[in-house]
């Protein structure tokens, strides 16, 4: 066998290779990841497998917001509100959305059946809830998405029982002709424990960031974080909940700003030589002509953070 061919790819590994570059596209941009792979593919048999199998994960781990048809309202796509493959449930119109993956557009809606939806009592709490979320999120991100889903419990009818939410936020700041994209996206599972009155929060926060302008610079920054409140009225619950990720995220987000702000004494001195070949000195004094640190910001949304 000659080089050429032992050099030669398998399908299952040119599927694995273009899977692996469409997961980890950026936010909001996965359709120009997706036709460069098309092009160095050169198969539209290959192509198509790997973006059957990615497209539905990137959109569900982006939470991707999709606009009903009629434009009654929007939906988000996560495995949270997933009902099948390509169906997802919106608990405010009571619609469910029937979602394209690899167009990213949502092309009919359907009415809830009635096992869809959770019973009054759940329901109660969950808007209430809910409101809150909408509230603040639209204080706190410009442009940002969020909703409340009954995850397990929905069918309770009244106290004495269990149940959980899942409240997720997605916003978005896409401004490719800029070569700039940034997102953050949280995910917040709420316990109520009825038999000791309590509430359980865990949260899982995530901020990215692309600048690409004559390079490729990219964030990809994590934190967990745990808290509870009393068992209480649905809209007691409903401040009290808010209020705890407020607090939290609104703390993620100055440590964020605070280790931007230090970027240029910290980070990008390790990255240049103390002498370049070019022998002239990298100007430390003066580093805010340089707008990577600026455009990070703006990008994400944090240069009026408090």
């Amino acid at each position: 066998m000659s080089d050429e061919e032992e050099s030669q790819l398998t399908d299952k590994e040119k599927i694995e290779i273009a899977k692996w570059f469409l997961l980890n596209s950026p936010v909001g941009e996965i359709q120009y990841v997706a036709k460069d792979v098309k092009e160095v593919l050169k198969d539209e048999r290959v192509y198509r497998i790997a973006a059957a199998e990615v497209f539905p994960l990137y959109n569900k781990s982006h939470m991707i917001c999709l606009e009903f048809p009629d434009r009654s309202g929007e939906v988000l796509v996560t495995s949270f509100n997933e009902i099948d493959k390509n169906e997802y449930f919106d608990p405010r119109s009571a619609q469910v959305a029937i979602v394209d993956h690899l167009k990213q557009v949502c092309t009919d809606a359907r009415p809830a059946n009635d096992d869809e939806l959770p019973s009054s009592y759940i329901e109660e709490y969950r808007c209430a809830f809910d409101a809150e979320i909408i509230k603040y999120v639209s204080e706190a991100y410009p442009k940002g998405i969020c909703c409340v889903y009954c995850t397990n419990g929905k069918d309770m009818e009244g106290p004495g029982s269990s149940f959980e939410f899942v409240v997720v936020i997605s916003a978005a700041r896409l401004s490719p002709q800029n070569f700039c994209n940034g997102s953050w996206r949280s995910i917040w599972t709420v316990e109520f424990k009825d038999d000791i009155q309590l509430v359980e929060v865990r949260g899982k926060l995530q901020v990215g960031a692309h600048y690409f302008e004559e390079g490729n610079v990219q964030l990809d920054a994590k934190l967990e974080c745990r808290d509870s409140t009393m068992f209480q009225s649905p809209d007691d619950c409903a401040v009290s909940l808010t209020n705890i990720i407020r607090h939290h995220e609104t703390e993620y987000l100055n440590s964020l700003q605070t280790s931007y702000s230090k970027l240029p004494d910290t980070t990008f001195k390790d990255l240049r030589r103390k002498l370049p070949v070019t022998r002239t000195l990298f100007p430390w004094h003066n580093t805010l002509q340089f707008s990577l640190t600026r455009d990070i910001q703006k990008n994400l949304g944090l240069e009026n953070s408090e």
